[in-house]
């Protein structure tokens, strides 16, 4: 069983499939003492909530996750009876289907809670005619290194394995809940694209590029697009021959982009998102996983974000981190100019922007210093680590599976 809630999720659970359907079909069955097996070397089946990639990859979808998509605790809690009776149907689906792993894929608030509630269900039911034992498996860490560190005591209590993306969180946890198996598998975006830190088509000083990532949810881009259809045309006026681009992730939002007053030198996209950081020369992003795939192809770029009055009031007293723009965390320092809430202005991201624009210097600077960001990732293969952690999981449960002894 899987669960994503996000587009990145996924994405990221639908390569995971891939990567475990080639694990078991290479993998040899394990003979368990029980007369009825639970193993064999048949194709594994998937099912659970998610969106189109998950569809795609031959995930039996209960519904699609990823159209639930919010931002923000107070927008997760005016959601709230929508979220519960979501949960509710996929926990009565996992206790049906009784799946051997229940893998949660990122959306940290809703799987945490999941988990948790698998995990109690099963230790109220121990004993006999009550076997179903999931291991429960948590694919990208929550952020608890940035915000409410006790979190990772449940971790440590509802999951059997953390598999993380980001190199230094192994370590964090290791010395906070030793006892709790994490394993650092490197980050999927290694494998998504072939040419890490380049450029296919760089862009032209006579002609600069400027690409627009406002988000992949609507209220992201219903907060984020005006900002940054305001900073386009301060920047227009200071940059001759100007061209924007902007691309977005699907048609829905495409549509509702193209309802705001657009200047005739923006162009819309759909999909297409690594062309489009290749040959581009600045961007302006959201802070958001994007940024690290901006990262990836070295392009200098302006992060901002920003949100309701209340979700940012909240947030700003639980996160302890002074970056939210990962290249920056992981750097530990403002490689890309970041502004959040009020500082997030049309003035303020298009002064940056034009001043990367007009410093070539600065830009190969900031492209030699994503680099090494990227390097920290580690090597290419993430999913196929994670899918080899998943499956020697499995089969240590299997082969620990006591048999039933008949009496006379």
């Amino acid at each position: 069983m899987l669960i994503a809630g996000e587009a990145s999720g996924d994405l990221l659970a639908a390569e995971l499939v891939y990567a475990l359907r080639h694990e078991f079909n290479g993998a040899e069955a394990v003979r368990t003492p029980d007369y009825q097996p639970l193993h064999s070397d048949l194709e594994p089946r998937f099912f659970g909530a998610g969106g189109p990639c998950m569809a795609a990859a031959g995930v039996k979808l209960a519904f699609d996750m990823t159209e639930h998509s919010v931002i923000g605790i107070i927008d997760a809690l005016k959601n709230y009876p929508k979220f519960r009776r979501l949960f509710h149907r996929l926990y009565r689906l996992a206790l049906e289907r009784q799946p051997d792993a229940i893998i949660c894929v990122d959306f940290s608030g809703f799987n945490r809670r999941f988990a948790h509630a698998i995990r109690a269900h099963v230790r109220s039911r121990r004993g006999w005619f009550h076997d179903w034992n999931p291991k429960i498996i948590q694919y990208v860490s929550p952020q608890v290194w940035a915000s409410r560190e006790e979190r990772a005591n449940q971790l440590a209590r509802d999951y059997d394995l953390l598999l993380s993306i980001i190199p230094f969180e192994k370590a964090w946890y290791a010395k906070r809940v030793p006892r709790f198996q994490v394993e650092f598998v490197g980050h999927p975006l290694l494998d998504r694209y072939p040419v890490p830190n380049g450029r296919i088509t760089p862009g032209t000083s006579s002609s600069p590029l400027l690409l627009l990532l406002p988000g992949s949810r609507r209220k992201e881009l219903n907060i984020h697009l005006p900002i940054m259809l305001g900073a386009l045309s301060i920047i227009g006026s200071s940059v001759p021959n100007l061209r924007a681009l902007m691309v977005l992730p699907n048609a829905n939002l495409a549509e509702l982009a193209r309802g705001f007053t657009l200047p005739a030198i923006l162009q819309i996209q759909t999909g297409g998102l690594a062309e489009a950081l290749a040959r581009t020369d600045v961007a302006i992003a959201s802070s958001g996983t994007v940024t690290l795939e901006c990262a990836y192809f070295g392009l200098p770029t302006v992060a901002m974000y920003k949100s309701s009055w209340l979700n940012y009031e909240i947030a700003k007293r639980l996160v302890n981190v002074s970056h939210l723009a990962m290249p920056n965390l992981l750097a530990n320092e403002e490689i890309f100019p970041e502004f959040i809430q009020q500082a997030a202005t049309a003035e303020n991201i298009s002064r940056a922007a034009v001043d990367l624009l007009r410093d070539e210097k600065r830009r190969a600077d900031i492209k030699k210093k994503l680099a090494d960001v990227i390097q920290g990732l580690g090597t290419p293969g993430a999913n196929q680590r994670a899918a080899r952690a998943t499956l020697k999981l499995l089969q240590g449960k299997l082969a620990q599976a006591q048999p039933i002894t008949l009496q006379r």
